[in-house]
């Protein structure tokens, strides 16, 4: 064989193994863009004004000019794509606030991003949302399920033995690794509850027997 027959062999090899990994996922053509699934459908409505300038549900300052939205259940700072399928337009998202709490809708769109997807007007459109990025926790079945779940914290510990101490004695509590900041926390918690109310009178009820603690979505 010829130099050149082996440079073309070479050529042709190395083509072939690079089809040969792509098909298997192994080499992926990646961007900012890229869609790791379908999170949902419905409608999407907006909020702007009356809310600027006040603080999210993880402690920012609503901007109702930064490319943002509220949904129920996701972990904050998902970054979602958000179709409008009554026009085909779309807008990316971070998610950096709780809602919206009326009727179905599943996502509330900053002003700007409602501009963006051309929904002003309308108020409210149909919607797909597409997961882009996981934010500070992985994105589960029951993050995307829009349907919240409340429990009452008692204790956060730096170490999970302490943890464990605190859940054994208080019977009906359980420990929950949690990694805020990248550093892994571990939190002890009383229930779990479809009803924010049913939550509340638990958390009275351990007030009543002397042990403090606080409702919170178990999402958040």
């Amino acid at each position: 064989m010829t130099a050149k027959q082996n440079i073309l062999f070479a050529i042709i090899l190395f083509l072939f193994a690079t089809m040969f990994l792509s098909s298997c996922g192994i080499v992926r053509t990646t961007t900012t863009d890229e869609v790791q699934g379908v999170l949902g459908s419905g409608i999407a409505s907006w909020y702007g004004p009356d809310f600027h300038g006040n603080l999210t549900a993880n402690g920012e300052r609503y901007n109702m000019n930064e490319l943002t939205a509220a949904h129920r259940t996701l972990p904050f700072n998902t970054i979602v794509r958000v179709d409008n399928l009554d026009n085909s337009k779309s807008v990316v998202v971070r998610i950096n606030d709780r809602g919206p709490y009326i009727g179905n809708r599943i996502i509330d769109l900053s002003r700007k991003a409602a501009e963006e997807i051309d929904m002003i007007e309308t108020g409210t459109a149909s919607v797909r949302i597409f997961l882009l990025e996981e934010g500070d926790r992985p994105v589960t079945a029951q993050n995307i399920s829009n349907r919240e779940t409340f429990t009452v914290q008692i204790a956060s510990f730096p170490r999970e033995n302490e943890a464990r101490r605190k859940a054994e004695s208080i019977e009906g509590s359980r420990v929950v690794p949690v990694t805020l900041a990248g550093q892994k926390v571990y939190r002890v918690y009383y229930g779990s509850y479809r009803d924010i109310e049913d939550a509340r009178k638990a958390r009275l009820q351990l007030s009543e027997r002397g042990i403090n603690g606080f409702v919170k979505q178990m999402e958040n």
